[in-house]
C-alpha cells in the first residue's frame, strides 16, 4: 500500500504528474541516445554550450510573444544554428579550435540571453527559462516533444552507421566520400531540437543534464553501441521519474527539474563507483586478481 501511494498514486491522481511523467520518457527517448553520439564524438562540452545558447532565442521569442511555445522554440533553435554556424566559421577561418569557440559563443550568449529577460521580464519568468517547469508542461509542449521524440530516434537510425564510423574512423568516411560534413551538421540540428523542446522541462541550465549524464554513466558500465544507447535511456527514464516522486512528495517543494539533473548526478558518481566497464572499484579488483595471479 505504500509503494503505491508514494510510487503510483501521484501519476493517477493529478493530470500534472502524468503529463510530466510523459515529458520524461519522451526526454530520455530522444535526448539520452544523442547524448551517447555526443560522449562517443568528444563533443560533451558542444552539448552544453549549445544548451546555453539557445537563451538569447527564446529570451528574443519571449519579447515578441510573452511566454508562447512556438515563438521561443523557433527563437531558440535559431540561436542554437546560428551559433553552431558562427562557432565552425570561425573554426574554418582562424587557428582557434572548434570546442574554444563554442566556449566564447555559449558564455556570450548566456550572458545576452539573461540582459535580454531581465529587461523585459520579471526574475519568476528568467528562472522559468533557466531552469524549467516540468509539472507545468502543457499538452501544447508535450506533443512538441512527442514529435521531437519521434524524428529523434527515426533520424539516429538512418543516420546510426555514418554517426559510428565518423565517431571511430573520421578520415576512413572522408575517403570513401562518405559526406562525413553533411552528417555532422544534421547531427548539430538534432543536437539544438532536443535541447529546444528539453529547455521548456527542465531549462536552458538543466536541459543538457538529461542529455549527458545518462550517456556519460552509461559508458562506465557497457561497451556495444547498442548497451550504450538502451542503458542511457533507462537511466535517464530512472532519474527522471526519481526525480519526478521526490520533487512531489518533498515537504519543501523542491523543484523537479533541478531534482532530476541530482538523480542524474548520483547515478554518474554510482557509475564511476561500481561501473563493471571502468568504474574504479571493479578495475582495483580485476588489478588484484591479475598480481594474484602472477
Amino acid at each position: 500500500m505504500m509503494l503505491y501511494q508514494y510510487l503510483i498514486e501521484p501519476f493517477i491522481e493529478f493530470s500534472f504528474m502524468r503529463y510530466a511523467l510523459a515529458s520524461v520518457i519522451f526526454l530520455a527517448l530522444s535526448a539520452a541516445p544523442v547524448g551517447v553520439f555526443l560522449v562517443m564524438r568528444r563533443m560533451s562540452l558542444i552539448g552544453d554550450a549549445l544548451s546555453h545558447a539557445v537563451l538569447p532565442g527564446a529570451a528574443i521569442g519571449y519579447m515578441v510573444a510573452g511566454l508562447s511555445l512556438p515563438a521561443m522554440s523557433l527563437g531558440g533553435f535559431l540561436a542554437g544554428m546560428v551559433m553552431a554556424f558562427l562557432a565552425g566559421l570561425v573554426s574554418r577561418f582562424t587557428e582557434v579550435k572548434e570546442d574554444a569557440n563554442f566556449a566564447a559563443f555559449y558564455l556570450s550568449s548566456l550572458a545576452i540571453g539573461v540582459i535580454l529577460v531581465s529587461l523585459n521580464g520579471n526574475s519568476v519568468d528568467l528562472l522559468h527559462l533557466l531552469f524549467g517547469s516540468l509539472l507545468a508542461v502543457d499538452l501544447t509542449s508535450l506533443q512538441l516533444m512527442g514529435v521531437v521524440a519521434s524524428f529523434t530516434m527515426i533520424a539516429l537510425s538512418i543516420m546510426f552507421r555514418p554517426l559510428v564510423l565518423e565517431s571511430i574512423d573520421p578520415l576512413f568516411l572522408h575517403a570513401v566520400k562518405g559526406n562525413g560534413g553533411l552528417w555532422h551538421i544534421a547531427f548539430l540540428v538534432l543536437v539544438v531540437m532536443n535541447l529546444v523542446v528539453g529547455f521548456q522541462a527542465l531549462g536552458t541550465l538543466m536541459s543538457v543534464g538529461l542529455m549527458m549524464l545518462p550517456a556519460i554513466a552509461a559508458r562506465l558500465w557497457v561497451r556495444s553501441m547498442g548497451g550504450l544507447l538502451l542503458m542511457s535511456v533507462v537511466g535517464a527514464l530512472v532519474c527522471g521519474v526519481a526525480g519526478l516522486l521526490l520533487s512531489y512528495h518533498h515537504p519543501a517543494g523542491i523543484p523537479s527539474g533541478p531534482t532530476i539533473i541530482l538523480f542524474c548526478g548520483i547515478w554518474y558518481v554510482l557509475s564511476v563507483l561500481f561501473g563493471t566497464n571502468s568504474g574504479m572499484l571493479p578495475k582495483l579488483v580485476r588489478k588484484k586478481h591479475r598480481k594474484i595471479k602472477h
